[in-house]
């Protein structure tokens, strides 16, 4: 299908679906709601056309008539239409992947971020595909989902729209409205009408504030829904295309919920084992249920079929008396493998299996156990009957255990240093080893650790008196300690330290792994979680390698490291973006990463980092391939990290087609930028004193705006939702980390999330434009045509600046209580985004925004006219709160505008 037809569908399956919604509205809702919507529409286009035109003026009439009950019916409105065009927009984005997927036949035409494609650039750049295959089998590729402040979404709200998008797939197949029952015109009609009721009567926002065990059922249901079906299937084709039946599992599912402490209170040693139980729950039941289903599959009798040995002793140590099962050896083996699966569930999970076994049995120790049992079956089918059984659900279920294990996912832990830091010196307080150890000097500390770290003495004293902010941290790590005992090596790798700054904070860790047993001194490199520093401010990014040289001098660190191959050092988007804008974020990202790996390379070891990206351009968004390929020269070779959070989840892994691309762009870069790299080195060399002097440049610029302007603080509480994000209770983690309004100490999520929601996207642009003034601009639109690092870049400010709109921005500035206040700051920021539009205009070469990427453009385009309404609405409720109406129905409203413009634009936060 070309692009063209593929829009069109795109605009027939809007206008299908807003249709549908339209009837349900009038029905469920009443025609003056529909009427009220439909008005509301038309002067909120007017507005965005010319806010000074007469049609333009009737918006604020309408908006200050609405009772609450319309002004929440509206919101909800707009807010399931977003909904509804997003499944539109994720099925055209299938169709897509589809013509890709034809065009493979001609690799030279397959997108670069697709299996084909990448291989065709590997290709070109003198790589076979045994190239491939030796970096894939040493790979290590981890999207990590994690929680999100302001991930707005309810788990139904998700199901719903998986309900409405597998109509939609099951009768797009060809034929389907004939052959399927369910895809009959008047069947078809009935459905999504039945569907589209369910999610209109579904309410979109939460009634009450999330725990943490919200957050883990809620990255549990992707991993169980996508991930169980989707890596599988995507490993299988990749052995198929490399011929590499053998290749192990280089995707690794990882997960913060449950292990993330840093700065909520709410985590502790008992979310941590939830979280572990909650996995294995959904991964073993999804065993067990295929173990079943193929004891019904597998009814070959013995004096029918041969078996191997090794089948004919595994079914012969069955329990399984029935008679009706006496000469079928594949299900007597089956029924012990479930038998003692079931057994298994109930020791992880501490619930009984679904189904019950049919007889006792003992509990696998470990997944390789239940794995090699597996094999037994396969490798008897293969001999016996040949290769027609070596890709199978069998074969499928190998692989999902050789990916999943029992744990499903690798769980972090991450703390801040800070805390660290008083919890070692309560320690040693209460030892009598140092009374004040937050004094000492940097290598004092360090002095100190090492030598605790090469003794074999505890600390801990039971009869001691501590604080709670130590028992708690120390009885998180024992929940760690058990959880590997239980589930293995995989369940928990890293402990990452938030804020750090010193080599120490890394040596506290190890100490404290050393008091639950983790770290040994006689055997340091067997110690199964390792310490990763996470650089997060510009300070820190440019301190990042001291302070990593001078971990791995110590023998503590270094020898976790050797034992590994592996140092890990996660890097920070959003903070750092928080801290000095975007451009200069960008760039001080990519010189750390080189620094650290030359540092990790003079210490003989393999640098992995691990992305802290958000879903905003502002935190690191904008597309993960291209993210992957502009990444340093020698800093991927095989191995990547990436944070995947809140809504960006539901965007890129919501639906399984839209997963398994997700995961071949992620794979197709980490090959490309390890095999076949762009030259980011010479360019550096080339380009590296402009790019650092716009750096400097807009550093300034920024921070002169939002750390040093008199007021500004006060104009972003009120000219943004960051109090009504703060105050609605939207995520289990408080939005700041102190009581403090200070900028400094609010979360960089809320900060680009709230200036998501007002329109003005400032963390994804402020500051390039007054950076690029006087700049040569030959050089850089030569570095924007040439350097994938400065390419990406500026793509991503277009994607942002394209979601933007100050003409909304300015109705959130009549928010703010001082009007000369948000005249002087508005303007500013007005200004500054004009500079920089034009400024990437000129670079770019074209007439507007986005000029060059018509696809993403006609999509954004599409989305508008439906998200303004919502940011109308916002401000509308906003400002009747903010006047002190306390009617829960404003709450309620304001959040199903937040939750609509957040499903609209896609990744603000």
């Amino acid at each position: 299908m070309s692009p063209a037809a593929t829009d069109d569908r795109l605009r027939e399956e809007v206008r299908l679906l807003g249709a549908q919604l339209g009837e349900v509205i009038r029905d469920e809702g009443g025609q003056a709601l529909y009427d009220k919507i439909e008005a509301v529409r038309q002067a909120s286009v007017a507005y965005h056309r010319d806010p000074a035109s007469h049609p333009a003026k009737r918006l604020e009439r309408l908006l200050t008539e609405l009772d609450l009950d319309e002004a929440v019916g509206l919101a909800h409105g707009f807010a399931v239409f977003s909904l509804l065009a997003n499944i539109a927009e994720d099925r055209a984005g299938k169709r897509r992947a589809q013509t890709q997927t034809l065009a493979a036949l001609s690799p030279e035409r397959a997108r670069p971020d697709t299996m084909e494609g990448a291989l065709a650039r590997l290709a070109a750049a003198g790589k076979t595909p045994a190239d491939a295959r030796a970096l894939l089998a040493e790979a290590l590729i981890s999207p990590v989902l994690t929680a999100h402040p302001s991930e707005v979404r309810r788990k139904s709200v998700i199901d719903r729209i998986a309900a409405v998008s597998d109509l939609l797939d099951a009768c797009d197949a060809p034929g389907a409205e004939s052959s399927v029952p369910a895809c009959s015109p008047e069947a078809f009609r009935r459905g999504l009408r039945r569907q589209t009721v369910i999610l209109w009567s579904t309410r979109l926002v939460r009634g009450a504030g999330l725990v943490v065990q919200d957050e883990i059922d809620t990255v549990v249901s992707f991993l169980e829904r996508i991930f169980l079906k989707v890596a599988p299937e995507q490993l299988a084709d990749w052995r198929r295309r490399l011929d590499a039946p053998d290749l192990q599992p280089f995707i690794r599912i990882g997960a913060w919920v449950g292990g993330d402490r840093d700065g909520n209170p709410n985590v502790n040693g008992e979310t941590l084992s939830a979280a572990m139980a909650t996995a294995a729950r959904a991964v073993l039941r999804f065993y067990l249920d295929e173990v079943n289903a193929l004891g019904s599959e597998l009814s070959l009798s013995a004096s029918l079929a041969q078996v191997t040995p090794e089948l004919a002793a595994l079914a012969g140590a069955s329990d399984d008396d029935s008679p009706h099962r006496s000469d079928e050896p594949y299900r007597r083996a089956l029924t012990e493998i479930y038998a003692r699966l079931a057994e298994t569930h109930q020791a992880l999970t501490g619930m009984p299996a679904p189904r019950p076994a049919r007889f006792a049995a003992t509990p696998y120790p470990g997944p390789a156990e239940f794995r090699a049992e597996l094999a037994i079956l396969q490798s008897s089918l293969i001999a016996s009957h040949g290769e027609a059984f070596a890709d199978d659900r069998l074969a499928h279920l190998i692989t999902a255990v050789d990916i999943f294990g029992f744990h499903m996912a690798t769980l972090d832990l991450r703390q801040n240093s800070d805390v660290h830091e008083r919890v070692v010196a309560d320690l040693f307080r209460v030892a009598g080893v140092e009374a004040d150890y937050s004094a000492l000097d940097e290598e004092a500390r360090i002095a100190l650790l090492s030598g605790e770290l090469a003794s074999g003495r505890l600390l801990f004293n039971p009869y001691g008196t501590y604080a709670e902010e130590t028992l708690k941290e120390r009885a998180i790590l024992q929940a760690a300690a058990v959880a590997l005992e239980r589930f293995g090596p995989q369940a928990i790798r890293t402990h990452i330290v938030s804020k750090t700054d010193a080599a120490s904070d890394l040596l506290e860790v190890y100490l404290l792994l050393k008091e639950v047993g983790l770290y040994r001194p006689d055997a340091p490199g067997e110690c199964p979680i390792q310490a990763a520093p996470l650089f997060e401010t510009i300070d820190d990014l440019r301190a990042a390698k001291p302070t990593l040289e001078r971990l791995l001098r110590e023998p503590a660190a270094m020898a976790v490291a050797r034992a590994r191959g592996v140092q890990e050092v996660m890097i920070g988007y959003s903070d750092s973006n928080k801290d000095g804008s975007y451009l200069t974020s960008t760039w001080e990202l990519h010189e750390a990463s080189r620094a650290l790996l030359d540092v990790t390379e003079a210490a003989g070891l393999r640098l992995q980092l691990f992305h802290g990206r958000g879903g905003a351009v502002g935190r690191g968004g904008g597309s993960s391939f291209a993210g992957v390929v502009s990444q340093p020269t020698g800093t991927v070779a095989g191995r990547i990290r990436i944070t995947e959070q809140g809504e960006v989840i539901a965007n890129k892994y919501g639906e399984p087609d839209v997963a398994r691309r997700n995961l071949d762009a992620l794979t197709a870069g980490t090959l490309i930028a390890s095999l076949a790299p762009p030259p980011d080195d010479e360019l550096t060399v080339r380009h590296g004193a402009t790019a650092s002097a716009l750096s400097q440049a807009s550093m300034n610029a920024y921070r002169r705006l939002v750390y040093e302007t008199d007021g500004f603080v006060d104009y972003f509480r009120a000219a943004t939702p960051i109090a009504e994000l703060s105050e609605l209770k939207i995520g289990s983690r408080p939005a700041s980390r102190t009581a403090s309004t200070a900028i400094e100490d609010l979360r960089a999520i809320p900060w680009v999330f709230s200036w998501s929601q007002s329109r003005v996207m400032l963390p994804g642009w402020f500051g390039f434009g007054s950076a690029v003034q006087g700049a040569d601009l030959e050089e850089l639109r030569v570095m924007a045509r040439d350097w994938p690092f400065f390419r990406t870049l500026i793509q991503n400010m277009e994607m942002i600046m394209a979601k933007a709109d100050m003409t909304i921005a300015r109705r959130y500035a009549t928010l703010v209580p001082d009007p000369a206040l948000a005249v002087r700051i508005h303007g500013e920021i007005k200004a500054e985004f004009e500079r920089t539009r034009d400024a990437v205009l000129a670079i770019t070469g074209q007439d507007r925004l986005l000029g060059g990427q018509p696809e993403l453009d006609r999509l954004i385009r599409l989305r508008m006219p439906y998200v303004e309404p919502l940011n109308h609405v916002q401000i509308e409720l906003i400002r009747r709160r903010r006047a002190g109406d306390d009617d829960p129905r404003v709450r309620e409203g304001i959040l199903l505008a937040v939750n609509g413009v957040a499903a609209g634009l896609r990744n603000s936060g």
